[in-house]
């Protein structure tokens, strides 16, 4: 193992105990949920292969639920959160040489990409987590509420953690 994966595995660890442990604990008004764990998914590098990026998402989603009393939830959606990550991210930055094994964070896209990048992948997760846990398309105005509330500050606290991280520049 390289240095990098041991740093995501760390690094997942630490975010899946305080998701576990303090962030699956905060209701916001009741409807906001932070979703911090998914900021590992969200950083591993565009040269990981896709097996092992979905691997890792279903394990971390899966460890997540294990604790959680959510059977599949969130297993189901990191697996579809690792699955559009390359799409998403390839929709905001150019896709050339440069871009190809790009490690998507605050310090190497800039804060406008990243942004759009880390919206949209937490509103995509926020959705499909409210929307499986409900399974149920009458409450979507509450599914709504919910997925958005969660969103923007999933949004806002893996920025600030991303923004915190100290990457080596080359």
């Amino acid at each position: 193992m390289d240095r990098g994966t041991i740093y995501n595995l760390i690094l997942l660890v630490c975010l899946i105990i305080i998701q576990v442990l303090i962030c699956n604990h905060i209701h916001i008004f009741n409807v906001a949920v932070p979703f911090v764990f998914i900021y590992v998914i969200l950083r591993l590098p565009m040269t990981l292969s896709t097996n092992w990026l979905l691997t890792w998402a279903f394990l971390s989603g899966f460890i997540v639920d294990l604790f959680s009393d959510t059977p599949g939830v969130n297993s189901l959606s990191c697996t579809l959160l690792a699955s559009v990550k390359r799409p998403i991210l390839y929709a905001y930055i150019p896709r050339d040489d440069r871009t190809k094994d790009i490690l998507p964070s605050l310090a190497n896209l800039g804060f406008a990409d990243y942004a759009k990048y880390l919206l949209t992948m937490s509103v995509i997760y926020c959705f499909l987590v409210f929307t499986i846990e409900y399974f149920n398309f009458a409450d979507v105005k509450e599914i709504v509420i919910m997925a958005s509330a969660s969103s923007v500050l999933s949004f806002c606290l893996i920025l600030g953690i991303d923004s915190l991280m100290v990457t080596k520049r080359d």
